[in-house]
């Protein structure tokens, strides 16, 4: 007798994903416990080692915690990517459902305008507009969601074409309902496995885009992130490796976290992949 298919959340990639970003809710949620204060201060000799006493990952050139700038860097660049997530997801939603399902004058439209940001290239778009507006947490949030949206477009409107030939959206509208409603509550939890997959994509890239802009110097001033300890550790790499790895190791990790966990949401979620068939 053939033993039942593990559930899609419970494989080994999906359960590594979803450890990984348990202990990253936990270092978001308990920063100002586990390193209480600001991060930015100087609280030992300069270029301690990792897994020195009291310091796990060791101190940069200043002699501030990396372990501390690593738990509150958290916040700030998940604060970014979470809030270019829901933007772009509800922009990009809004414009794929009105592009698929009101017809071709308003998806000509709608598609031509996707287009038109999509021939931007779209990480000097994002450094563009942060240079010029000044690097605060809400122009670089602006910035990367400017960038983020299309691709959200381009996958809700290539599903609702597909579904609104269905004989069950004809019989909704022979039944009197709206287009707004058959859109909503008909079509578009059928397209919610595959938006979660895109928004999982977006994290990954949102936290990497502010990351590079971090790198650069372009970062928001007002906080730690990761993408600024990588920065300002790369030019004693040679001497101190622990500056940028580590910060690298974070950014490499939770990528790679809302990948597996964005896998393995779609495999469950979408009854083509057999996910929840045999749960």
């Amino acid at each position: 007798m053939r033993s039942r298919s593990r559930h899609p959340l419970l494989t080994p990639p999906a359960l590594f994903g979803f450890a990984v970003l348990a202990a990253l809710l936990g270092c978001v949620t308990f920063a100002d416990l586990l390193y209480p204060g600001n991060p930015w201060r100087m609280v030992a000799r300069p270029n301690l080692p990792p897994l020195s006493p009291g310091f796990p990952a060791g101190t940069d050139m200043l002699g501030r915690d990396l372990a501390a700038g690593l738990v509150h860097g958290s916040r700030a660049t998940l604060a970014v990517a979470f809030s270019v997530v829901a933007f772009a997801v509800s922009f990009g939603t809004a414009m794929g459902l009105a592009a698929g399902y009101l017809g071709e004058t308003v998806d000509e439209i709608i598609v031509r305008i996707t287009e038109f940001f999509q021939t931007i290239p779209g990480f000097l778009l994002t450094i563009m507009i942060v240079a010029i507006l000044s690097p605060t947490r809400w122009t670089i949030i602006l910035a990367i969601t400017l960038i983020s949206w299309p691709p959200i477009v381009r996958v809700v409107r290539a599903e609702v074409l597909s579904l609104r030939r269905r004989d069950w959206v004809r019989a909704a509208r022979v039944s009197g309902l709206s287009h707004a409603r058959i859109a909503i509550l008909h079509v578009l939890p059928n397209v919610f496995p595959h938006i979660v997959v895109q928004a999982s994509l977006l994290l990954a890239g949102a936290i990497m885009i502010e990351s590079g802009i971090s790198f650069l110097g372009l970062g928001n001033r007002d906080a730690v992130s990761w993408g600024f300890l990588l920065g300002s550790g790369r030019t004693a790499f040679n001497v101190n490796w622990w500056l940028s790895t580590l910060p690298g190791l974070a950014i490499f990790l939770t990528v790679l976290a809302f990948n597996l966990v964005g896998d393995g949401v779609e495999r469950w979620l979408d009854p083509k992949r057999g996910g929840r068939a045999g749960s």
